[in-house]
């Protein structure tokens, strides 16, 4: 009997040289797409145009980083979250304000402001804030123009590094000093940009870098306070501690120091409402009289920097840029989202590389803190409309001299209080409990104050 033998018939062999020719490609493929990916990952910077150090413009940055030019761009979006963002609302342009989009203004929201204002350019004009994008535009034509503002209000709304360099003849720290003292009608025709990639940026390695002098000044008062002695921020700080610290230029409670309007952050005496508080008493300081009691009146600004730093997240090293401008790949590259925006707009890659739950528990946990939040703020306004209107009776009903002035300065004490986290942008989340904290205090002023007016005179 004749063995058997296993023949390949030629269409299998045809088979077999085809698919081995397909693996083979397949693997070819896979590995020049990831020396590519490598080589990408690598080359984060594509030198199309010279940058240097007077390039204030972000479109030329933005041939060079398109990428982040690109989100940087959308920072002109318009969406709001439940307790945050702008609502657009359509505007007829004028030669006095040639806008065609505005947000919705926050006096109409919250009427107590205007009283909490009231003598104020804030009781003229306070509309929700808007992304990047706007923050120069809405401050060249608000209606607080009306009323005057000094020049000093441009470092948190224009791109000033280079005109400072350049009033300074090349010392930022001159130059701010001119910019300060200036009419906002002369400071505003060295601004060009909002704030922009060169405020943030050194041109030649693209790390991060503090270019404002009021902040330089105001971290190395904090950092004294601590026992760190001749503090240099662009040179001590982290890399972590810049990814706060840059938005920090900016989102902090702020004042105009003196005849020159010299900006000025209270920090000498810490990060605490209390601790700017205290500053303003030992500095005799005072934003305005208020109109109607003629109490001596301080006005927070936008202390996002300072109620953060009391919150949970700083205390377990999560920056600014963490949550605001979360890491996101593009090919084979990690880079910074430069689209900032509320987290609650990203909160997938913004809270959920650290919180392992639902996008839909996340943005619940949050606006649980900001539903209390403005039930609380709104207690504490109401409180200190009741003292403004005890205050009003007390002087038309002869109560002495001395009982006003001790009402007064409850007042000042718990306005600044309640509009320390409500000019404040996070509505509470940056530190819910310290916030909750200050507008109990702001309420319990509000009330002292009332005391102080109906005791017995002895």
């Amino acid at each position: 009997m004749k063995k058997q033998t296993s023949q390949i018939t030629l269409p299998t062999l045809l088979l077999i040289v085809i698919l081995s020719a397909g693996i083979c490609f397949a693997m070819v493929a896979l590995l020049t797409n990831i020396f590519e990916r490598k080589q990408e990952g690598r080359s984060t910077i594509m030198r199309v145009v010279e940058i240097d150090d007077d390039t204030s413009d972000p479109a030329v940055w933005g041939k060079n980083f398109p990428l982040q030019y690109d989100d940087y761009l959308k920072t002109a979006d318009m969406i709001q979250t439940t307790y945050g963002g702008s609502e657009a609302i359509p505007h007829v342009p004028t030669d006095e304000d040639p806008r065609d989009i505005v947000s919705r203004s926050k006096l109409e929201l919250i009427p107590q402001l205007k009283r909490m204002w009231a003598g104020y350019a804030f009781s003229k004009d306070y509309r929700e804030k808007r992304g990047h994008a706007y923050m120069l535009t809405d401050q060249l034509y608000t209606e607080r123009q009306k009323v005057g503002q000094p020049g000093t209000c441009i470092h948190c709304h224009g791109s000033t590094y280079v005109a400072m360099k350049e009033l300074g003849n090349g010392d930022i720290l001159a130059g701010f000093e001119k910019l300060n003292a200036m009419p906002y009608s002369e400071a505003k025709e060295h601004i060009k940009h909002p704030v922009a990639c060169i405020d943030c940026h050194d041109p030649d390695t693209m790390a991060l870098r503090i270019t404002r002098p009021a902040f330089m000044e105001g971290i190395a008062a904090y950092k004294a306070t601590q026992g760190i002695k001749d503090y240099d921020v662009n040179r001590d700080a982290t890399r972590q501690e810049m990814r706060s610290f840059v938005c920090g230029q900016c989102h902090v409670e702020y004042y105009f120091k003196g005849d020159q309007k010299r900006l000025t952050y209270p920090w000498s005496e810490g990060l605490t409402v209390d601790a700017a508080y205290e500053h303003f008493e030992k500095e005799e300081f005072k934003d305005w009289v208020h109109a109607e009691t003629g109490a001596p009146m301080l006005k927070a600004q936008h202390p996002e920097f300072e109620l953060w730093s009391q919150g949970i997240h700083a205390r377990a090293g999560v920056s600014c840029a963490d949550c605001h401008m979360a890491y996101k790949r593009v090919g084979a590259m990690k880079i910074s989202d430069h689209h900032i925006r509320s987290p609650l707009l990203n909160v997938n890659a913004s809270c959920g590389t650290c919180h392992k739950t639902s996008d839909q528990e996340l943005i619940a946990r949050t606006e649980n803190i900001q539903t209390r939040h403005r039930k609380l703020v709104e207690v504490a306004l109401d409180a200190l409309m009741d003292l403004i209107d005890d205050i009003n009776k007390a002087k038309k009903n002869g109560v002495s001299e001395e009982k006003i002035k001790k009402a007064q300065q409850w007042q000042r004490k718990a306005t600044f209080y309640v509009d320390y986290v409500e000019a404040e942008n996070s509505s509470g989340f940056h530190a819910g409990q310290e916030a909750a904290r200050i507008l109990a205090e702001s309420i319990d002023f509000s009330r002292k104050g009332q005391n102080v007016l109906r005791e017995s005179t002895p």
